[in-house]
């Protein structure tokens, strides 16, 4: 074999061998037409769905490498309540009272096929409006981003990468 193709295949082989070690973050929706609150309309519930997804595939950034994050979101109660339109898009109003963000979930930490840690967790924030967000104020989910940001940090990070 010529130098070239060698050194072609070498960084092919590493390059496969890395990406095998790669942390992962699988997401699943439990019947998702059972669940508290989301939008009425078909589309915006599949536009807020697929916004939880996008959220939940960068957590793998922050994952070590080799471990593998397994989510099952069995409900979702979004932040403030849903007021139905005739003409265009509900309109979602947060009052800060009893309309905090909610998310049931069970999930999974891997390592090498070997259980770091599972759980069945309700998470939420009855302050959601008085916490601080790292998101934008035109992120329509900011707050339920920053309830799961916070949930994934106490919860799964592990405790020496928090040091």
């Amino acid at each position: 074999m010529r130098p070239m193709t060698q050194t072609v295949l070498a960084g092919l082989v590493a390059l496969l061998a890395s990406s095998a070690a790669l942390a992962e973050v699988t997401v699943t929706y439990v019947k998702p037409d059972d669940y508290v609150d989301l939008p009425f309309s078909p589309i915006e519930r599949e536009r807020t769905l697929k916004e939880f997804s996008d959220y939940f595939a960068t957590l793998d950034k922050k994952l070590p490498q080799g471990q593998t994050l397994k989510i099952e979101v069995l409900d979702i109660d979004l932040a403030g309540r849903l007021y139905p339109r005739r003409a265009g898009d509900d309109i979602r109003v947060m009052t800060g009272g009893a309309d905090w963000p909610r998310v049931h979930l069970r999930y999974t930490l891997e390592q090498d096929g070997q259980v770091l840690r599972s759980g069945d967790d309700e998470i939420s924030n009855m302050n959601y409006q008085w916490s601080r967000t790292s998101y934008s104020d035109s992120d329509a989910m900011r707050y339920e981003k920053q309830m799961l940001d916070d949930w994934f940090k106490k919860t799964i990070v592990p405790k020496m990468a928090q040091k």
